[in-house]
């Protein structure tokens, strides 16, 4: 099995890394493959909404995001992470996530996402809430743990001495490896889901 983990960190050994990489050391000892991906470094730009994707199946921006749609379509599942900035995940990420989710159009559908948030004291929640969005949309199931998936630290390290939040990092891998595993289970016996052609419904009338 495999996991794809996106570091929307600017700071590629910061407090997020701490996390992620908590939860790769039991990735890794549940014999999953894991991959961290620094994104939060890169320089990316927004979606304009230019329809190409539509035709060419990837993004007409030629970076880091087509880099990461075959990890993603060959990976059991995603994880997220990123530290807190107003109350809101690193835009360079959300960048990233925006056009990842619309460009690629393989199927999502059950593969397993969690999302990961780092702040020195508040807007946790609301980055958890706004980062989890990409995965609701996608038919993907979320992975949680004994608390909601934050972390606390300010400066360099200072979330390593947070051992609430690495502890629920490491109870979110071994969640989601349950979950992928049992997914994978599932699919060989019932196959996924049905699916029904897709309702598109405006509010313009």
């Amino acid at each position: 099995m495999k996991v794809l983990i996106l570091n929307g960190s600017p700071r590629k050994d910061g407090n997020t890394s701490v996390a992620l990489n908590e939860m790769k050391k039991v990735f890794e000892a549940e014999g999953v493959e894991a991959e961290i991906v620094q994104v939060g470094n890169k320089d990316v730009r927004g979606c304009i909404a230019c329809g190409s994707c539509g035709q060419t199946g990837k993004c007409v921006f030629d970076d880091i995001v087509n880099e990461l749609a075959p990890k993603f379509q060959e990976a059991d599942g995603l994880v997220v992470g990123s530290p807190v900035y107003y109350a809101s995940a690193n835009a360079t990420l959300i960048a990233v996530l925006d056009r990842l989710f619309y460009s690629s159009h393989f199927d999502k559908t059950m593969k397993v996402g969690a999302s990961v948030v780092c702040a020195r004291r508040g807007g946790c929640s609301a980055t958890f809430d706004e980062l989890n969005k990409y995965f609701t949309i996608s038919n993907m199931p979320i992975a949680s743990s004994q608390y909601w998936n934050s972390i606390h630290g300010r400066g360099p390290g200072e979330a390593d001495l947070d051992e609430e939040g690495k502890q629920t990092m490491r109870v979110l891998a071994r969640n989601m490896t349950f979950l992928m595993r049992s997914i994978q289970l599932g699919k060989e016996k019932y196959g996924l889901p049905e699916t029904e052609e897709h309702a598109w419904t405006h509010f313009i009338r």
